[in-house]
């Protein structure tokens, strides 16, 4: 087993409940995945509760826990993380919030992402933030598209912060942060109004019909985590693809190589392909890769059905079929992080479905929530996912 390859397929949010518009069917259930259904057949099933009771169902918690990392021990915070893959370095006493661009229109918030505006176009509006709003305590830093940072030297720390993308549609002044330190950063939320509002960006973007960045959103602070590196926890050197800091970042604290792919996005148009050959790539030098794919989650979050299936069935076909066609000698585990019901558009902790190629097989013959359930693992713990890949 010395030179066993190892790759972690993950398409964000996938997991899903019974829908009546499709029959009573989840739509991992619906979609055409005959890729994943392959490594079902031919491997072994089970659900993996990735988001340990009294923890939020963030994508946060849940990657770490699959790359190996027990949250309840690790976990600080999402800020730091996404500063790290932003090379922010966080000093002794520093914290670091996800500073979100987001769109409120009649005192609500109706979008967590401002229209997924471009990064292009944030970097100017978090310039104004930071030019206006900074100070000797605080620090804004540009990042992509709609995910940016804001660095304090412990302001807000203790502050109960909710993520945009769970109160949609609910008045801004009744998610604002509370509890200890709340006012700092609430007023920082207000302030950013005056600074957007009439931004030549945001006018252009309202002329072309999309929504303008009306406030940041501040959430998800904590301290820099401190991690073992992932080869010495599992005696194997690894690599992560992913567009998104979060990902990105675990993978820095856990000493893994980040590997950047043209056209990746974090967005339903990222580039599949590209990220399936830049893995196959990874593992001529890697003995672990963990490829991410955030495109069925963000689908989830908008409520979109149609989006959602058709990004399960490209993560199918561009990811998981490309990398088994071409690395079938490995172990390929397949899975969600976190479920995204469409109903809800958010994330639940619920347990998901999980299925490895490569060792032995059992009866379950379908990659779904229901038929994984009787896989022959079980109901597992996230972190221990590695170690049985590696050593089952």
């Amino acid at each position: 087993m010395a030179h066993t390859k190892y790759a972690i397929l993950l398409g964000d949010g996938m997991a899903d409940v019974p829908l009546p518009e499709l029959d009573g069917k989840t739509p991992l259930e619906h979609a055409n995945t005959p890729n994943m259904d392959y490594i079902a057949k031919h491997g072994r099933c089970g659900l993996a509760k990735t988001v340990p009771d009294g923890l939020p169902a963030g994508s946060e918690i849940a990657n770490m826990s699959i790359l190996g990392y027990a949250p309840e021990k690790y976990y600080t915070g999402r800020g730091p993380l996404e500063a790290a893959s932003m090379g922010v370095t966080l000093a002794e006493g520093e914290i670091a919030f996800r500073c979100n661009l987001i769109t409120v229109a009649n005192g609500a918030i109706a979008d967590y992402s401002a229209g997924h505006i471009t990064s292009e176009e944030a970097s100017v509006l978090i310039a104004s933030i930071n030019e206006t709003l900074s100070s000797d305590r605080i620090r804004f830093h540009a990042g992509i598209s709609y995910r940016h940072l804001m660095v304090t030297d412990g302001i807000g720390a203790s502050a109960l912060c909710t993520p945009p993308h769970d109160v949609l549609g609910e008045s801004m002044e009744s998610q604002m942060p509370t509890g200890e330190g709340c006012e700092a950063v609430s007023d920082l939320i207000r302030r950013s109004e005056a600074v957007l509002k009439g931004h030549p960006i945001n006018e252009e973007r309202i002329r072309a019909g999309k929504n303008p960045a009306t406030h940041i959103w501040l959430w998800g602070q904590g301290k820099a985590p401190s991690f073992p590196p992932f080869k010495e926890m599992f005696g194997i050197s690894g690599s992560m693809i992913s567009a998104v800091d979060l990902l990105k970042g675990l993978a820095i604290y856990a000493g893994m190589d980040v590997i950047e792919v043209p056209g990746a996005t974090g967005y339903l148009d990222t580039n599949y392909a590209g990220k399936a050959d830049y893995a196959v790539k990874a593992l001529e030098d890697h003995d672990f890769v963990y490829v991410h794919v955030e495109a069925p989650d963000e689908a989830g979050h908008a409520g979109d059905l149609g989006a959602k299936v058709a990004a399960i069935e490209s993560f199918d076909e561009k990811v998981v079929g490309h990398v088994l066609n071409r690395c079938s000698d490995c172990v390929i585990m397949v899975l969600p992080d976190h479920p995204t019901p469409i109903p809800l558009r958010t994330h639940t902790a619920d347990p998901v479905p999980f299925a490895i190629y490569g060792n032995r097989a059992d009866s379950v013959s379908a990659f779904d929530e229901r038929s994984a359930a009787e896989g022959s693992y079980g109901v597992r713990i996230g972190a221990d996912l590695v170690k049985l890949m590696i050593r089952d």
